[in-house]
């Protein structure tokens, strides 16, 4: 019997609007419980908020591009300033009341001017965000026959949408704000497919072709003129609980990519595994050790069946699962 069926199977007694309502109130208290008995609701960042923090931040960014500015250098900078203002303010509010949960759920107290301070330090890293994300697409513009301009790569490729995401969560996370980095690498996955966890270290010249399904680990290490592929994952062995973990399992989980790395389509590379710089892993790959400098690693190439082979060995396949 299938899924649905089962489902379509269960009863499902009708309910008035206030036994409704009850019923939700019974599984909140539940879940509150659960978590922590008597823990009173606390305040918690907007996504909605977070999203137009980071149109704000792309168009200072960018503002020609991104911002559609046309104008002087003075008036760019008279933009530039306005958009900043708007995303500061905003920003400010949404890690103060990330603060403001974090003090609830550890018992723990912060300073008052805590999220003015995470969004001052921030503003320090805009320069180095907007060169990163320069080096970025110049290495998508080099490395994608098909990249018409840089501008093209700016505004419509995956890969550099993820990327401009990821600099700036990678900040804020580094900064103490990981809740609402997290909203922001949550915002590029579901525009893009490419899900990196905003505490990756990712260096310059980052090239993600096409992008879709590419999967980066918190503790990931990715060195400078990295290129990865459609569905690559750096991963982790086993979720925490599943085996034992010392401390170098716990905090460093994730693979090290070195310098001038590429890596195909559909590779898998899972746990602390070191990989050397300038190697090349083919696609479909399934890793689990250490690849020196220079190394190569592939799945044996596919063979090519002489005409009238492919029958024979189909019937020998259904032969054998029959």
């Amino acid at each position: 019997m299938t899924t649905q069926r089962r489902l379509a199977d269960r009863p499902r007694p009708g309910a008035t609007l206030g036994e409704a309502v009850t019923a939700l109130r019974s599984a909140r208290s539940a879940w509150r419980d659960r978590q922590r008995p008597g823990h009173a609701a606390a305040v918690f960042p907007s996504r909605g908020t977070v999203e137009r923090v980071v149109e704000l931040l792309a168009e200072a960014l960018y503002p020609r591009r991104l911002g559609l500015q046309r104008a002087t250098p003075d008036d760019e900078d008279r933009f530039v300033a306005a958009k900043l203002a708007a995303a500061f303010t905003e920003l400010e509010r949404e890690i103060g009341h990330e603060i403001g949960y974090w003090q609830t759920e550890a018992n723990a107290t912060f300073d008052a001017d805590q999220a003015a301070t995470i969004v001052r330090l921030f503003a320090g890293t805009l320069g180095d965000i907007r060169r990163l994300v320069d080096s970025d697409v110049e290495a998508a513009f080099l490395g994608d026959p098909a990249a018409g301009s840089t501008d093209e790569i700016l505004v419509c490729y995956p890969g550099a949408i993820a990327s401009l995401h990821h600099r700036i969560a990678h900040e804020l996370h580094q900064l103490g704000a990981p809740i609402v980095a997290r909203m922001i690498s949550e915002l590029a996955n579901e525009r893009t497919g490419i899900d990196i966890h905003p505490g990756a270290t990712i260096g310059e010249r980052f090239f993600i072709d096409h992008g879709t399904g590419v999967v980066i680990g918190e503790t990931a290490i990715v060195g400078s003129g990295v290129r990865l592929y459609q569905h690559v994952t750096l991963g982790a062995r086993s979720p925490l609980g599943a085996a034992r973990r010392g401390p170098r399992d716990r905090f460093a989980r994730h693979p090290v990519v070195g310098d001038d790395v590429v890596i195909y389509a559909g590779a898998t590379i899972l746990g602390r595994v070191h990989i050397g710089a300038g190697a090349t892993i083919g696609g479909n790959v399934w890793l689990l050790t250490d690849v020196p400098s220079g190394g190569v690693v592939v799945q044996p190439e596919a063979s090519l069946l002489a005409p009238g082979a492919g029958h024979a060995l189909r019937d020998t396949l259904v032969a054998a699962v029959v």
